[in-house]
This record gives C-alpha cells, sequence and structure tokens, in this order.
C-alpha cells in the first residue's frame, strides 16, 4: 500500500476513535426540558461511547433511504436530490447552546478549505436537525444565522419524527434523552454520489485531513466521463492536490507529478540499458 494511502487510514482511526478523542461524545446543556430520545434509543440505557462507536462505524457502506426533508425555507426536498455528488451530513439539535455551534463552525471552516481544494460545486453539505418537536424550519434557519454559516450548496434542514428514526438508524446516530440535552457521538457522515456512507469524522474539533481526503477521493477518484483526458486529470489531481500543515490549507504540487515522470523516465532509461547490454553479451557468446 502506498505511504500517503497508509497516513489517510491512519488519520482515519484515530478520529474514528481507535485512539479515542474525549470531544467525540457529547453530553449537551440546554435551557429547557429535554425532548425523547431518537428513534432507537433505549431512555433506560446510558450512552456508552463505544457502542455508539461500533453502530456508527458500522453504517458505512449502507445507503441511505430517499426520506423527505424541510429546507430553512419551507422548500421541501428529498434526498434522492443530492445523488451525483459527495455529501456531507451533521446532525445537530438547535436547543443545544456550545457543542454544536461550535461543531458546525469548525465544519464551516473545513468545508471552505475542501471547496477551495475540490471546486466550489464539488459536494453538498446537509446540517439535520434531530431534535424534531424543536428543530423546525424557523429554528434551523435562526441556527444557521447565529453561526454565520452562508455557503453555497449548504442546507439546514428539518424533518418529521417517522424519518428521523430511519435517518438515524442507517447512519448509525444514536442519541439519549438526558436532563441537560441529549448525549451522543459528535460525527459528520460523508456520503457517495450513490447515495453510500463512505466514511464517518468524529469530534467537535478535527483535523481538516479527516474530512477532506475522504471528500477528495470521491471527487477526483472516480471516472466523471468517458474521455480519456478529463479521467487522468482527475488522477493527476487525486494524487498531487496535497495537504500543507503549516498553513492549513490545500495545494497543487506539481513536483509529485513531475518526480513521478522522472523516475519512470529513470527506470526505463535503466532497463533499456540494461537490455541492450544483455542483448551484447548474448551476440558475443553466440560469436
Amino acid at each position: 500500500m502506498h505511504i500517503k494511502h497508509l497516513l489517510i487510514l491512519f488519520l482515519g482511526l484515530i478520529g474514528a476513535g481507535v485512539m479515542a478523542s474525549p470531544g467525540m461524545a457529547a453530553l449537551h446543556d440546554t435551557s429547557g426540558q429535554a425532548s425523547s430520545p431518537t428513534a432507537g434509543a433505549d431512555p433506560a440505557s446510558k450512552f456508552e461511547q463505544k457502542t455508539a462507536l461500533g453502530v456508527s462505524q458500522g453504517a458505512i457502506g449502507k445507503s441511505l433511504g430517499d426520506y423527505t426533508l424541510t429546507a430553512a425555507d419551507g422548500r421541501n426536498l428529498r434526498m434522492s436530490e443530492f445523488r451525483g455528488k459527495p455529501l456531507v451530513i451533521s446532525l445537530i439539535y438547535t436547543s443545544c447552546y456550545h457543542i454544536c455551534p461550535t461543531t458546525t463552525q469548525h465544519l464551516a471552516k473545513v468545508v471552505r478549505t475542501a471547496r477551495a481544494a475540490l471546486g466550489p460545486e464539488s459536494f453538498n453539505v446537509l446540517t439535520i436537525g434531530f431534535d424534531t418537536p424543536k428543530d423546525t424550519p424557523f429554528a434551523m434557519r435562526q441556527f444557521a444565522l447565529d453561526q454565520s454559516v452562508n455557503i453555497a450548496h449548504w442546507e439546514f434542514l428539518s424533518t418529521d419524527a417517522a424519518a428521523m428514526a430511519g435517518l438515524t438508524r442507517e447512519l448509525g446516530f444514536i442519541a439519549y434523552g438526558a436532563p441537560h440535552g441529549f448525549d451522543h457521538l459528535i460525527q459528520a457522515t460523508v456520503v457517495d454520489a450513490q447515495g453510500k456512507i463512505y466514511r464517518q469524522v468524529y469530534g467537535m474539533t478535527f483535523e481538516t485531513p479527516l474530512l477532506v481526503e475522504p471528500l477528495k477521493e470521491l471527487v477526483f477518484g472516480a471516472p466523471t466521463s468517458s474521455s480519456l483526458l478529463s479521467n487522468l486529470s482527475s488522477r493527476i489531481k487525486l494524487f498531487c492536490t496535497v495537504y500543507d500543515p503549516s498553513s492549513d490549507q490545500y495545494r497543487f504540487d506539481y513536483s509529485i507529478f513531475i518526480g513521478f515522470f522522472i523516475g519512470l523516465g529513470s527506470i526505463g532509461t535503466v532497463s533499456f540499458l540494461l537490455i541492450r547490454e544483455w542483448r551484447r553479451n548474448r551476440r558475443r557468446a553466440r560469436a
């Protein structure tokens, strides 16, 4: 396996909880009484991070249903409308006063970095309120305004309890009602263009590559047309778009591409010389 892929896998395992982060599980406080837990949660049970992580990771590879959602401006949308591009889904609840706002603001920062590297229309983002009685379209619109999130192709959505029960089950998201609000795993889910869960990213704040790398793989790794030149261009972008930790940004590094062809040329030259020498020795032996 390529060293770069091993590094990405290692970062993903850190984010997935193999090396558990204390910010992965959220214990929220609200000013009001907690609502009922999301579907699938047992009110008599206590939140267990290890169990929640197992359920979340178990959702990878599963497809999302075609649920009806309501945008902050009242439009009805279906999950199928977001097929064709990678998708990032973040679940929050609007009565959360610290964790969800901080999570959303950090996600916005990483999304801007990803869009700068991958293209302004390369993927969609959905923030969905899982506390269905309170997370109305108006509440979601106000939440977006409060976090100063006004980014193209990012929707703040509501839905009903039945749709939320199915969606949280498919996303591997468990939330338990508690006196202070909800106990749950903080996760952003990366979904591929066919609506299948590709990666889970954890934490209120997380390293930029943990979200951008899987998006980069989905945007540049899949064939976009029947054109050989277009697909070759995407493959070059996949390997040459690299993360610069000093600036926390991505850049296109031509040196990787140039180094590859220099190495390929060197191997070709050495191979040519070896074959030529082998043929000379063979002719001498016959003489």
